[in-house]
């Protein structure tokens, strides 16, 4: 049997169908276009942008707020059997040159790190010097100021066209507006974009509302 992303989701990530819009995400990465998909916690936004790499060559660089949230990532990544690590202060100079050294090897399937370590030039001319297929950006509403848990170090990732043209991007997060969705487009710099949103109802929750009693009782 080929190799396809059939194949991988059933055999690395256990599952026999692609959930909503999971597929149009991975074929818009896989055909090298750049991506931008709201989807609500729990639909799947991670799967979306792990398969394509694993039929892809080169390695993809995660750009993520919080080094727990990227912890936890990579260990998960590597009980599944990829190549997954982050670079960051948790680390050790010898820990960090080890994974230089993978780098350039092109042994590490998916590379970790934070916006103010992208937006080194240190980290930039590595990156440089490496085959990359594309960049994710997690909670891309953190680039914008008009929404949430804005963090300036996000902003400067605008200059990723500058320093990468050819690279795609694909930006991630659970809820925007439309002018934090506008402001992530315009600021990344997104071209062809493949657009995708979920729905924010869930089959699996139900939200009733009810008149309080007076005494506090129903």
């Amino acid at each position: 049997m080929s190799v396809n992303k059939y194949t991988v989701l059933q055999s690395q990530f256990g599952h026999h169908a692609f959930r909503p819009l999971q597929e149009e995400a991975v074929d818009a990465v896989l055909s090298g276009r750049d991506l931008l998909m709201i989807l609500p916690t729990g639909g799947g936004k991670s799967l979306s942008y792990q398969l394509p790499t694993l039929l892809m060559q080169g390695t993809t660089v995660v750009v993520s707020p919080l080094l727990a949230l990227m912890h936890d990532q990579v260990q998960s990544l590597q009980a599944q059997g990829m190549r997954a690590q982050m670079l960051s202060s948790m680390h050790t100079g010898e820990e960090s040159s080890d994974i230089l050294s993978r780098l350039y090897r092109n042994d590490i399937q998916f590379l970790y790190l934070s916006p103010e370590r992208l937006n080194t030039d240190a980290m930039r001319r590595v990156l440089s010097e490496i085959a990359l297929n594309y960049f994710v950006i997690d909670e891309a509403h953190c680039i914008s100021e008009w929404g949430h848990e804005f963090r300036s170090d996000f902003r400067a990732l605008s200059s990723l066209r500058t320093y990468f043209p050819n690279v795609p991007i694909a930006a991630f997060t659970a809820t925007a507006t439309r002018q934090v969705r506008d402001d992530i487009e315009q600021l990344l710099q997104l071209r062809n974009t493949c657009k995708l949103q979920g729905s924010v109802f869930r089959d699996n929750l139900n939200i009733t509302v009810r008149h309080r009693m007076k005494d506090g009782y129903d």
